[in-house]
């Protein structure tokens, strides 16, 4: 953003109080410890008291108090709203600043009759198009001041907007640095981890290794599991990847193989389950010609076609006893025989195993080699259920939703907060896989730049997938969607009552009467004209 030109309005104490507060925020590297100072200063030199600040916190939906004027840090801390809870709530969902001259008029205040001549002001805080925040402020009124209330409000409002235009950009710069900050610790701690096997392994290996990873998430699962592939990866010993259907096997094998030694080498993928168990020995060993029915010719295996590189085997509980048998010696000789043939064959490939199945637990059934199973658990990962790491859930939404969106050729600029509801309650037992195809449905369905919760998969919003048979029946589930689409729908018409109901395709009677039913002020949603 160009803040010169974000300053040329305004007289001269005005562009003096943003000036100062520019200063405070690129003073301080904790976007909290700035707002302190900068909240006391727009009540000493502005007069705007109560002044708070609130950011959206990704991993929960929530909007949390980062900082405000005359409350202790206990107020602060339960300072917690839902988007369109409450005014600052509803500015959040809607995007649209909230003004009033008359805070005892506001529902939430109708009982302070201290409220009474006060302004109310709350802007939303927008980074790059989306929504990361408010700013409220509140002003007691007097006529007698050189100022009408009404054009008081208004510059309070100007103001305001531009002080939140200032907090968005130093936000998106800390958060620039904190991914920045997190990307070199977690490339130091994967580089010190190939440091130590330098010497062994000989020569310079850290030409291969990537700077960026495919894995996504902040939790503390996804942060031991990277740190076992880093530890892991520079190894020639086998690795055994557990987890659930759709947790991601496939995308931490493609990761150890690219921070290993043999990144520039062969890397070949095969799932067990997928294929008879008269075609897996011949793919996995190769055969020679005429050792079957329609074997023609001399074929190669995926062992032989991976040398000096990694073989990936995914579902590797699936392999019938003997074939398990046949890949514990080539993994302990380094060496194998086709089918068909008694000639052996020199081969040095890294394997990586994959399995949904516990197989600890498949062993002790008598269904998995203890031996096999010993050679594979050197280095054991296991990948945690999406719902064991719900704190990653929005991370990973955004993330596919910017993929599906550039794929597709579409803009969203926001998730609603009944749809974000709905992604963090859902219990996901296809994990992320789950997760990433109902992103990109609800992509290719929206119309407005939005996610709605209606653009979900039905799967989401049933009372089984989310665990509230007891709270919501059909009735108060369609009276949610419909309140929801009525909001949008006033948004989008900017409070025009005539308009909203042509697009949901009602009368302007039946609208009027659906507003008055859920309490909804359409005068919130009315664009302030430019001045």
């Amino acid at each position: 953003m160009d803040q010169t030109m974000l300053l040329k309005s305004g007289d001269r104490a005005e562009l003096e109080l943003l000036f100062d507060i520019t200063r405070i925020l690129n003073k301080h590297v904790e976007l909290r410890v700035a707002l302190g100072p900068i909240l006391s200063m727009i009540k000493i030199r502005r007069g705007l008291k109560n002044s708070m600040v609130t950011l959206l916190d990704r991993a929960t939906g929530l909007l949390k108090i980062e900082e405000a004027e005359g409350l202790t840090e206990e107020e602060k801390e339960r300072g917690i709203y839902r988007l369109g809870e409450g005014l600052v709530g509803r500015v959040f969902e809607s995007g649209i600043a909230i003004v009033s001259k008359d805070l005892s008029k506001e529902v939430p205040f109708r009982s302070r009759a201290d409220m009474a001549g006060m302004s109310y002001i709350c802007v939303p805080i927008c980074s790059h198009n989306a929504l990361i925040g408010t700013l409220s402020a509140e002003r007691r009124l007097v006529r007698a001041e050189k100022k009408p209330p009404e054009k008081q409000v208004a510059d309070d409002k100007a103001f305001l907007e531009k002080v939140a235009l200032l907090i968005a950009d130093s936000a998106k710069l800390r958060e620039r640095i904190m991914e920045e900050a997190l990307r070199q610790d977690r490339e130091n701690r994967r580089i010190g981890s190939i440091n130590m096997h330098r010497k062994k392994h000989g020569g310079d290996i850290f030409g291969s290794i990537a700077c960026g990873s495919g894995i996504i998430g902040t939790s503390g699962a996804i942060r031991d599991v990277y740190q076992i592939i880093t530890q892991a990866a520079p190894s020639d010993a086998a690795i055994l990847i557990e987890g659930e259907c759709g947790t991601g096997k496939e995308l931490v094998a493609a990761e150890i193989v690219k921070l290993s030694k043999r990144s520039g080498a062969p890397f070949l993928k095969l799932n067990c389950a997928v294929l008879p168990e008269s075609i897996i020995e011949s793919e996995l060993f190769g055969h020679e010609k005429g050792a079957f029915p329609g074997a023609l010719k001399q074929r190669s295996g995926r062992f032989e076609l991976a040398h000096k590189g990694t073989i990936f085997l995914d579902e590797i509980a699936e392999l019938s006893p003997q074939i398990q048998i046949k890949l514990l010696r080539v993994l302990q000789e380094r060496e194998l025989e086709r089918v068909g043939d008694t000639a052996r064959i020199k081969v040095d490939v890294r394997l990586i195993a994959a399995s949904s199945k516990a197989l600890e637990k498949e062993m002790r059934a008598g269904r998995f080699c203890e031996e096999l199973f010993s050679r594979l658990n050197v280095f054991p990962i296991r990948l945690p259920p999406l719902r064991e790491r719900k704190g990653d859930i929005m991370l990973l939404a955004d993330y596919f939703i910017e993929r599906s969106a550039e794929k597709n050729g579409k803009q969203i600029k926001r998730i609603s907060g009944p749809a974000i509801d709905l992604l963090t309650s859902h219990t996901w037992h296809g994990n992320v896989r789950e997760l990433e195809n109902c992103i990109e449905r609800a992509v290719m369905l929206s119309t407005d730049m939005v996610i709605h919760s209606y653009h979900l998969p039905p799967s989401l919003q049933t009372a089984t997938s989310t665990d509230t048979q007891a709270n919501m029946t059909l009735e108060p589930a369609l009276s949610r969607l419909e309140k929801e689409m009525i909001l949008e729908a006033l948004k989008l018409s900017g409070g025009n009552i005539s308009a909203a109901a042509r697009d949901l395709g009602i009368s302007e009677r039946q609208m009027g009467l659906r507003v008055q039913h859920y309490g909804i002020n359409r005068r919130t949603f009315r664009k302030t004209p430019k001045r």
